[in-house]
């Protein structure tokens, strides 16, 4: 018996110590005790995966499409406040560029709680910022409540949307990363539709409050998060049992013993009083024993927490400042300068399109279709072919991802030299299909770090992002302050999306260069 025992513990160690190692990339479960089998996953590309890809969407709608229709709320707030246009659209510049901008941050939630429980938090700190923005007395008041608060809460579920479809998809992860990503196009239109009847019917300041209410989905669709292995948990190594408590004598052994005393010093009475006393001394008992049970299971909560929490933050902080950085990865950083020259080109057209419509006096054929509706439109579209064509098993999603961005940085330069309806039309089409690889770039971030390092990664790259959507279209107006020009906006937004795009080549060169060397080498060597 004892040297099966022995033989048990040894067998518990070892397969713990191999699944720690071969499961590493899957320490950001909801559950640090949940581990990948080495078989294939059923739900990997079908089943739960698709509720996942359905849960994404609806987070896109959510959090991406209510930001994309703050210009209704925007109007409102002119109107409320009296201040400045400038003042006033930092609100809605803050709530974006804050949902991608703590994308690190939320990195660190995700590897301490899960992705389940970091989207369920954030969708009520979201519904928070929403609630308490409808009773804004000024501006800066916004600045806090829906800047702050309500961005903060869109980037704790925004991540976690995203990092999920790339666990749950091998070979078709593309395309899921552009059917979720199209709920972004489909919440400029909803989200759109139902913030102007809000407003219409009871006003911005209950319109904010339904939003708020509206805002809780975001919860339900973090519970649609779950695992990708929700297996049994493992068990410590005391054999999944908590660790024996040593039990107080029973009551009806004490009570044996002192009855058996009286009887023997032959009291009759005393045996009455002790059998009376016997319910009030075995309730005393098992309160006891239940209060030091009830402080022992705080306690082991309270280390359990403690482990995951240490866990959680040693895997983000070597993620980002340990030995196995992802800034040693120079594909990685090159990827990073990419997204900081990169986001801003897509925002820039969406902002300043309207104002070019006025100078060329195309107001009534833009009202008729605007032309931002056309990008808007033909980006869902594109999401999903683009996803399509980089899951071919002969394609490599790496080169459609690089067709796309020569593709936006040439609509860009092109835009202000047309100065017809039709041409623009046809030049913002361009626009919505060539920015439809924002879906592809979970795929490429996974394809340089791996899925282990997915969540710190892209917290990142939509990191970079929320920076260059900060400053980009400021940086446009400025440059029109001076040159009294769109033109120029484009022409140089346009040259700093070539320096991001001569980032992601310069690797690929290198190595090309490399293996060329290499092979002149081997041939003069023979």
């Amino acid at each position: 018996m004892y040297k099966e025992i022995i033989c048990h513990v040894y067998f518990r160690k070892s397969w713990k110590m191999y699944t720690s190692h071969e499961d590493i990339g899957y320490d950001f479960e909801d559950d640090p005790k949940d581990k990948k089998t080495l078989k294939p996953h059923p739900n990997i590309d079908s089943g739960w995966a698709w509720m996942v890809v359905l849960s994404s969407f609806f987070v896109h709608i959510l959090i991406m499409g209510s930001q994309m229709a703050l210009g209704v709320l925007n109007v409102e707030w002119l109107e409320e406040f009296h201040q400045s246009r400038g003042l006033t659209a930092w609100v809605s510049s803050l709530s974006m560029g804050i949902t991608l901008i703590v994308g690190p941050f939320i990195g660190l939630f995700i590897n301490t709680c899960g992705c389940r429980r970091t989207a369920i938090i954030g969708g009520l700190v979201n519904s928070l910022g929403w609630v308490l923005s409808a009773y804004a007395a000024n501006v800066h008041y916004l600045f806090i409540t829906f800047g702050v608060t309500a961005g903060f809460g869109s980037g704790m579920a925004y991540l976690p949307a995203v990092v999920m479809v790339g666990r749950y998809f091998q070979k078709r992860r593309a395309l899921a990363q552009g059917l979720s990503t199209t709920g972004t196009g489909f919440g400029t239109f909803l989200m759109t539709v139902l913030l102007k009847y809000l407003c219409a019917e009871y006003g911005w300041r209950n319109a904010m409050f339904i939003q708020g209410a509206v805002s809780l989905n975001l919860c339900v669709c973090g519970a649609l998060m779950r695992p990708l292995s929700p297996g049994k948990e493992l068990n410590d190594d005391g054999g999944g049992k908590d660790p024996q408590v040593v039990p107080a004598q029973s009551p009806g052994s004490k009570s044996s013993g002192q009855l058996d005393g009286a009887e023997e010093k032959g009291g009759g009475p005393r045996n009455e009083e002790t059998l009376g006393d016997l319910p009030a001394q075995a309730g005393q008992e098992k309160a006891g024993h239940g209060q030091n049970m009830g402080a022992f299971r705080v306690l082991k909560t309270a280390s359990q927490l403690t482990r995951r929490v240490k866990k959680g933050f040693r895997a983000w902080y070597s993620g980002y400042f340990g030995a196995a950085s992802l800034f040693t990865n120079r594909m990685f950083v090159a990827f990073v300068f990419w997204a900081l020259f990169a986001y801003s080109s897509f925002v820039i057209p969406f902002i300043h399109l309207p104002e070019i419509v006025n100078l060329y006096n195309l107001s009534e054929q833009n009202d008729v279709f605007p032309l931002t509706s056309i990008i808007a439109i033909v980006h869902i579209f594109a999401k999903v072919i683009l996803g399509v064509v980089a899951d071919l098993p002969c394609i490599s999603v790496w080169n459609v991802f690089l067709m796309a961005n020569f593709t936006l940085v040439l609509s860009i330069f092109i835009l202000p030299l047309v100065h017809t309806y039709a041409g623009l039309a046809v030049i913002c089409a361009l626009i919505g299909f060539s920015s439809g690889y924002f879906s592809l770039m979970p795929v490429v971030t996974e394809d340089l770090v791996g899925i282990e390092h997915l969540a710190n990664a892209y917290g990142i790259i939509i990191c970079a992002n929320g920076i260059s959507a900060l400053l980009g279209p400021p940086f446009a107006g400025w440059i029109y302050d001076i040159t009294e020009k769109y033109d120029f906006s484009f022409y140089i937004c346009g040259l700093l999306y070539m320096v991001g795009i001569l980032f992601l080549l310069i690797q690929p060169c290198i190595q090309i260069i490399e293996q060329s060397r290499k092979k002149y080498m081997d041939g003069t060597r023979v």
